[in-house]
């Protein structure tokens, strides 16, 4: 098989697996999601949007990057197994420390975050709980980076599939019984059952067989911490972006537009995730091991690209088109008010999907500050546009400023990949991206003139890049031979 074509496919295989799990993760999330809703109300899905990410938020600060620096140091280590050892019982060793850590301090800072984020106390007990959350989440954390570091990718979309079904199950039965207050127990459940999956999984992997030496962990942990806290840096900022939005959004607009808003944010994150969930469990482990060789890095930031739009591009002109339909869908009539935001938050991940690819250089080079610097840049826009155009534009604004967080981060992510190791984008690749951009915009005015022209058109755009992408892999992957070698 020539070697271009082995490596898109490669690309397509794992994108199939985790994607694949990802699509039974969003079908079990429309049920999830759609149950909550008709049970809360937007008033109780936007506190449930509050307490993950304040849990994420904590999780974040607590975990202090591991989860990212251990899946490079195990990809980095992989083929030396005295130091895979290591790196293993380190990263253990590490979340476990750092999980107790983070759960006492958000129990001792309960008050103080509850008058912060609800303008008072009485969310003071929930918010302590939730640092039980914050230690389960890094434990879990572990489990699934050593799996991913490894590689061992049908098993990362084993533990995803069944802790989703188990999670939903349980949260659901729980907020069924108890309302409301049944909110947080269905955001404890989440990590508790993604322990116990991922764990299942972890202990099937050879066990290490050198001897505890401690100085040579406590080594491995500095390394850990050195590379893991700009990246940590980066994820609370991520989540300090999404709680300080909620939270303008609720003090402006109220708390239904913040249930609105976490319906819109959560459909953008869950449905790009086939694509890019796939990114992080391959693709970056990848990219790490060959990070020196820059003329295969280019190679690959462009192929990963090209199949990454290609898979995206016809679920990104659904979404925008479909959008008033999936909103009913998966929450309520009266969540219509998310449908702008999506829709614009949708044509922002175009740009997402595109620049995301690039900045895997940034993370594989151990590059912590320099990423943590285009976040900030991206976190300064979005919440810039918020603040300067809540009052007058409404909820929409939220999408507008996603949109054009992205573009502009997409413009300073390419500039960098050009620094670090000379990368420029392919015209296919650059290409596809300002088509996508085009026909999901032309979308978005033509169902503001017309919601029947709306449909019309995306129907039309819908199909021609379904086509497109179809044609296009089977020029890279050879699928009609590949089909006919798996029916013969």
């Amino acid at each position: 098989m020539n070697p271009p074509v082995a490596a898109y496919r490669n690309i397509l295989k794992t994108t199939s697996i985790i994607g694949g799990s990802s699509a039974i993760n969003i079908a079990i999330g429309i049920i999830k999601v759609k149950v909550l809703a008709v049970l809360l109300g937007p008033a109780g899905v936007g506190l449930l949007g509050l307490y993950l990410n304040i849990m994420g938020m904590a999780s974040s600060l607590a975990g202090c990057g591991l989860g990212v620096s251990g899946v490079r140091q195990l990809a980095a280590a992989s083929g030396e197994e005295a130091t895979l050892d290591i790196v293993r019982r380190t990263l253990w060793l590490a979340n476990l420390i750092l999980g107790f850590t983070g759960m006492l301090f958000l129990w001792l800072l309960r008050e103080p975050v509850s008058q912060s984020i609800f303008g008072d106390i009485d969310h003071a007990n929930n918010v302590g709980w939730l640092g039980i959350g914050v230690m389960l989440t890094l434990i879990a954390g572990s489990q699934t980076a050593l799996l991913q570091g490894l590689r061992r990718i049908g098993d990362l979309a084993r533990v995803n599939i069944i802790s989703s079904v188990l999670g939903a199950i349980s949260g659901i039965l729980l907020v069924y019984w108890l309302g409301e207050h049944g909110v947080l127990w269905f955001v404890l459940t989440a990590p508790a059952i993604s322990i116990l999956v991922a764990s299942y999984y972890a202990a099937r992997l050879p066990r290490p067989k050198s001897a505890h030496d401690w100085r040579v962990i406590n080594q491995q942990w500095q390394a850990m911490l050195k590379l893991g806290i700009p990246f940590m840096m980066t994820g609370l900022l991520g989540f300090a972006t999404q709680l300080t939005a909620r939270t303008m959004i609720q003090r402006e607009l109220g708390l239904e537009a913040t249930g609105y808003f976490h319906a819109a944010w959560a459909i953008s994150m869950t449905y790009i995730g086939l694509v890019l969930s796939a990114m992080g469990a391959d693709y970056y482990p990848r990219l790490t091991a060959v990070i020196k060789n820059h003329p295969l890095v280019r190679k690959m930031v462009n192929e990963q690209a090209e199949m990454s739009l290609l898979l995206a591009g016809p679920i990104l002109l659904c979404m925008i088109t479909f959008a008033p339909w999936v909103i009913h869908l998966l929450y309520a009539e009266s969540f219509a008010p998310a449908t702008e935001v999506l829709r614009w938050q949708v044509l922002g991940d175009v740009f997402k999907v595109a620049s995301w690819p690039i900045g895997f250089i940034l993370l594989a080079q151990g590059r912590g500050v320099v990423f943590i610097l285009a976040e900030l840049i991206w976190s300064a826009v979005y919440l810039g546009v918020i603040f300067l155009g809540g009052q007058g534009w409404g909820l929409v604004v939220a999408g507008v400023g996603f949109w054009i967080a992205y573009l502009i981060y997409f413009g300073l992510i390419a500039m960098l990949g050009f620094r670090l190791v000379g990368f420029k984008p392919a015209k296919s690749y650059l290409l596809m991206t300002l088509l996508l951009s085009f026909a999901g915009g032309l979308i978005m005015f033509s169902a503001k003139q017309s919601t029947v022209a709306g449909y019309a058109i995306g129907l039309m755009f819908i199909l021609s890049s379904s086509i497109y992408s179809l044609h296009k892999m089977d020029g890279l992957l050879d699928l009609r031979g590949w089909l006919k070698q798996k029916i013969k």
